[in-house]
């Protein structure tokens, strides 16, 4: 069995990675990714800690739960990102200064 301290870094590593990203890109896709990166480690750390509980699967299903959920933020996401290059041209965040309809 694989201690939980490991899965506890590579968590910790996907989340700071996903933060990074999401900090220092101005690219709206790069920015998109970072928050599928936290949601990643987040589902990684559930899935870790369940083991300890055999009997209930309520960290799997959670889990379930969290990639449902950010799968339906990945297509909302995209969707937004392909109005704003629409309108502006461009997908760059720092360049889209206002929205307007």
């Amino acid at each position: 069995m694989i201690p939980v301290s490991y899965f506890l870094y590579i968590s910790a590593f996907l989340f700071s990675a996903g933060v990074l990203a999401v900090v220092s890109k101005r690219h709206a896709i790069v920015v998109l990714m970072g928050i599928e990166l936290m949601l990643n480690a987040a589902n990684l750390n559930l899935v870790a800690f369940s083991q300890y509980d055999p009997v209930r699967l309520q960290g799997q299903t959670f889990a379930l739960f969290v990639i449902v959920v950010a799968a339906a933020e990945i297509s909302v996401g995209l969707a937004i990102v392909i109005r704003v290059y629409r309108y502006y041209r461009t997908v760059w965040l720092d360049e889209v200064h206002q929205l307007k309809g």
